[in-house]
């Protein structure tokens, strides 16, 4: 791997406490263009990585049996387990200060040490008992190996948080570009030698190895063992809520696996776990590029209550009319695609993959939420979303399992999302003092327009007795023609607004 030599400046290098040069913003650049600049940087970094994805995601399930992705499912429940209930949210907690906060540095990545050592000692020797749990004598061996990845992620270099502090986001696009092409040409190498689970196991560790290796190359900021309790606590402070909200949102998103895992097999983990995937792709790219650069943008506008309000609605209004559109066309064209991508041997996952699109829709316009709460210091309001729809999801899910397996899980998901899809968007317009008006505004017009757009994909499709490929790309070139085409209505009669929004975007900075 060559390295990559990245322009030095004040603001992309972080230096000891002593040092006589401290990491800022650039002044001659206002927050606004760094944060549209950021955006775009953000949208390359997750366009790119999830093509790659993608593409990796079709070869190998062409490659490998709906199986292997379940044994993989199970070894990455375990790390996420541990992972989730052991975070310090640290990292949040440094963007989210105002201040200087190298200080803090050394700290941090020390704890990251200890965690990754810990994590690692305990899931090693763990991988058994996970295994039986899941009646799965095979998942023991790979539980071990990929623990490695738990050690690796600890030694990571702390700097790197600076990118997304400073609103750089070229620099992460390229450590995080570098992990995702040794995946994908690993996995798919050995994939095509192994045809089996290990592809994916090493071509996962692989990608930690260029992360861990990237993340020293493309920042200077060399850290060291050190602890200082009055800096820990202080970024406790904050990071426990973020490891409260952490734990819901992983019993929330991962219980729903285990159960799966637990009840039905391996095999139906692989099924759901790729429904999952497949439907929820366009929420989690959105939920990734909105955390990343609104975060440490509100955190900048956090005594200005009008600045944020305005500044959250463009970006709710932005979110609704990519999002929906997305996740209508999953649900009318996922069976098409799946057939044609993916093979036959998983067309048994179709029905939950229209039902878990609309569970990525509603995450989407919840993970608008979450940066507001955290930028004004409310990161309780998110924990306590949260929990409501932990509970509603623990007394429906195991019922509507026995009743109807995959897809029974699939609407215990979706009515605990919705539920809290609308806790949170409530106090979103409690929080910014937004009116209730404006705010459904943003995502009624976005629904009206999606649901014509696949009233007549539906109407093409059904004329017609099979879909190739090329139809296929037909149907996708006329929703968006059409989604396009009702947008600008929309902007004429009823003022919407998103022409005006993508000016002042891409013109205007």
């Amino acid at each position: 791997m060559k390295s990559m030599d990245l322009p030095a400046s004040a603001s992309a290098q972080a230096r000891r406490p002593g040092q006589t040069q401290p990491i800022s913003l650039a002044s001659s650049e206002s927050l606004s263009k760094k944060v549209i600049r950021g955006g775009i940087w953000v949208f390359t970094l997750r366009f790119t990585n999830r093509g790659l994805g993608f593409i990796r995601t079709i070869i190998l399930a062409r490659l490998l049996a709906p199986s292997d992705f379940g044994l993989l499912g199970i070894a990455m429940l375990a790390i996420s387990t541990l992972e989730t209930f052991s975070q310090t949210g640290f990292q949040a907690a440094l963007i989210q200060k105002k201040e200087n906060v190298e200080s803090y540095l050394d700290t941090a990545w020390t704890i990251s040490v200890i965690r990754g050592m810990f994590l690692f000692i305990l899931l090693f020797f763990g991988a058994p008992l996970v295994a039986k749990f899941f009646n799965s004598a095979e998942a023991t061996l790979i539980i071990r190996v990929i623990a490695v990845t738990i050690l690796l992620s600890g030694i990571r270099n702390i700097g790197i948080v600076f990118f997304q502090k400073e609103l750089e986001f070229n620099k992460l696009f390229f450590y995080e570009s570098s992990a995702t092409v040794a995946d994908l040409t690993v996995a798919i190498a050995l994939a095509l030698i192994l045809r089996d689970v290990w592809a994916l196991v090493w071509g996962g560790l692989a990608a930690h190895c260029v992360r861990v290796f990237m993340s020293y190359m493309v920042h200077s900021y060399r850290p060291r063992i050190s602890f200082e309790k009055a800096k820990f606590q202080e970024l406790f402070g904050f990071g426990k809520w973020i490891l409260g909200s952490s734990i819901l949102i992983f019993l929330i998103t991962q219980g729903d696996d285990v159960l799966v895992g637990k009840m039905l097999g391996v095999t139906a983990l692989g099924f759901y776990q790729m429904a999952f995937l497949i439907s929820n792709l366009p929420a989690t790219e959105i939920a990734h590029v909105i955390s990343q650069v609104t975060f440490p943008a509100y955190s900048k506008f956090q005594d200005d209550l009008p600045k944020l309000r305005g500044a959250y609605l463009k970006v709710l209004q932005l979110t609704a009319f990519v999002s929906t559109p997305l996740a209508g066309g999953i649900f009318v064209l996922g069976p098409e695609f799946t057939e044609i991508f993916l093979g036959e041997k998983w067309m048994p996952m179709v029905p939950a993959i229209q039902i878990l699109c609309l569970v990525g829709l509603a995450r989407s316009i919840i993970s608008t939420t979450s940066p507001v709460f955290s930028a004004m210091k409310k990161p309780g309001i998110g924990t306590k979303c949260q929990t409501m729809r932990l509970l509603l999801l623990c007394v429906l899910i195991y019922p509507f399992t026995i009743r109807w397996g995959l897809l029974g899980v699939s609407y215990a998901v979706l009515s605990s999302v919705a539920v809290s899809a609308f806790g949170f968007s409530s106090m979103v317009i409690k929080t910014l003092r937004c009116r209730f008006r404006k705010f459904a505004k943003m995502i009624i017009l976005p629904l009206i327009n999606t649901g014509i757009m696949c009233l007549t994909i539906s109407f093409l499709n059904i004329t017609i007795e099979s879909v190739d490929i090329f139809y296929f790309i037909l149907l996708i070139l006329v929703a968006l023609i059409n989604y396009i085409l009702v947008s600008y209505l929309f902007d004429k009669f009823f003022k919407y607004g998103i022409q005006k929004l993508f000016k002042e975007t891409l013109v205007r900075q």
